[in-house]
C-alpha cells in the first residue's frame, strides 16, 4: 500500500478521498448502533457531512470523461445530496425504518458500487489499496465489498424491531 498517487494528486481529489474514507468507515458506525444513542449521532452527522463533501468535490473531478468533461459519477453527486436531504427529513419526521432504509442503501450505492469502482486495475484507489494484484486483488475487493453490503443490508431497520429498539448489532457501552 502507498498513498503516494493520493498525496501526488491535486488538493480536491485529496479532499474527495479523505472525505469518502471518513464516510466509509463512519457509515457501519452510524448504522450498527442503537437509534438515538449518542455514538450513532455523531457517528450519522459525521457521515453525512463526509458524503456531503464526498459529493460536492466529485464534482471538480473531471478525469472520467464519458460525455464532455462529465461523467455518472457527476450525476451521482446530485443523487447523493438527494438522498442525504431525503434521509434528514425522514428522520426529523419520525419515520425511523424510512430513514435507516435509506442511508443504509446510500451507504451500499455509494461506498460499495461506486466505491468498487474506484479499485479497477488503473485507477488511482487501486495503486494504493491494490498495487500490483491486478484483477485479482480487485475480484477480492469485490467479494469484500458484497459480503460487507449483505451484512449492512440485513442489519438495516425493520418496522417492528426499530419501534422496539432491538435492531442494531451493537448495543449502548458494547462500543463505548
Amino acid at each position: 500500500m502507498t498513498l503516494a498517487p493520493i498525496l501526488l494528486s491535486n488538493w480536491i481529489i485529496q479532499l474527495h478521498t479523505l472525505a469518502a474514507c471518513l464516510a466509509f468507515v463512519l457509515g457501519p458506525v452510524a448504522m450498527l448502533r442503537r437509534s438515538r444513542d449518542g455514538l450513532h449521532k455523531l457517528a450519522g452527522y459525521g457521515w453525512v457531512l463526509a458524503m456531503a463533501v464526498t459529493a460536492i468535490t466529485a464534482l471538480g473531478i473531471f478525469e472520467l470523461r464519458v460525455i464532455g468533461p462529465f461523467s455518472p459519477i457527476h450525476a451521482l453527486s446530485g443523487l447523493v445530496g438527494v438522498m442525504l436531504w431525503l434521509g434528514l427529513r425522514d428522520i426529523r419526521a419520525g419515520r425511523v425504518v424510512a430513514h435507516g432504509r435509506r442511508m443504509v442503501q446510500l451507504h451500499i450505492w455509494t461506498m460499495g458500487v461506486a466505491g468498487l469502482f474506484t479499485l479497477l486495475p488503473g485507477r488511482r484507489m487501486h495503486d494504493v489499496l491494490l498495487s500490483g494484484t491486478g484483477w485479482l486483488g480487485f475480484a477480492g475487493a469485490a467479494v469484500i465489498f458484497g459480503v460487507g453490503a449483505l451484512f449492512l443490508w440485513q442489519a438495516q431497520p425493520r418496522a417492528n424491531a426499530a419501534r422496539s429498539g432491538n435492531f442494531p448489532l451493537f448495543k449502548r457501552g458494547s462500543l463505548g
